[in-house]
């Protein structure tokens, strides 16, 4: 088999970018979130901002959507009003992840994987909501989610439980481990059909899943910042996009 036709059957991953503004606006991601795809065995395909028929164009053709981290949404997506403590992400990009996440959510057999405030994304689209800052309403918490400056000096890491059960407690072998972590923020109120997977000592959501679907995963976590240990959440990932990309 040549190396083209080899390529040519692994699955292709589309990831949404995060934008900055400008001028001119920057569409970025971080090489750990691509890189993760392609140890894995899939094709990462850089999705920005776009209209509606263009999207839904490109996902046709896709095999797997991973959704990745990122500066707050707007709390009005779930009726409440904004916090203090938030960073809003920029109007571009939360506009055209909402859009991606309804598309992908709205094809059955399309595989989902949301990293940070893309399991957030999930849990909106599906009409959740979220705790809007965890120091300030969970304020009993002794888990440390996040650190200043944790995206540039390293992040913090702390323990999840995963659900006995669910589809990611399938995935990992052990039950419990230490995940990389920097988030403020967390699931509040469960969106529909979706289930909590994983929680932290603390009792703060840190995955959510479809159960009635193939692969539909939302981690507050950062596996891509610890491949080693998150490489069977990648590998499934990878593993079920393959069968849409053999369906196709």
């Amino acid at each position: 088999m040549s190396k083209m036709s080899q390529s040519a059957i692994k699955p292709l991953i589309g990831i949404n970018l995060d934008i900055k503004g400008g001028p001119p606006e920057v569409a970025s991601i971080q090489t750990t979130y691509t890189d993760a795809i392609i140890n894995s065995g899939g094709i990462p395909v850089l999705l920005p901002p776009m209209s509606k028929e263009d999207l839904a164009s490109v996902v046709a053709r896709l095999d797997g959507i991973m959704l990745i981290g990122g500066d707050d949404y707007c709390p009005s997506l779930y009726n409440e009003e904004p916090h203090d403590a938030l960073e809003l992400a920029h109007h571009r990009r939360q506009a055209f992840d909402l859009l991606l996440a309804g598309i992908a959510l709205e094809k059955p057999d399309m595989p989902v994987l949301g990293i940070c405030l893309g399991a957030q994304l999930i849990n909106i689209q599906q009409g959740g909501s979220l705790v809007q800052d965890i120091k300030t309403f969970i304020p009993d918490s002794q888990v440390e989610h996040v650190t200043k400056n944790g995206w540039q000096d390293g992040f913090t890491r702390h323990s999840v439980k995963l659900q006995s059960g669910s589809q990611l407690a399938t995935v990992y072998k052990d039950q419990s481990f230490d995940v990389p972590t920097s988030h403020h923020q967390s699931v509040k109120a469960v969106g529909r059909d979706l289930t909590v997977s994983a929680q932290a000592d603390d009792g703060v959501i840190e995955a959510i899943e479809m159960p009635g679907r193939s692969f539909v995963i939302g981690v507050q976590w950062h596996p891509e910042r610890d491949y080693e240990t998150n490489k069977p959440l990648f590998d499934k990932l990878v593993e079920v996009s393959s069968r849409q990309c053999g369906a196709s």
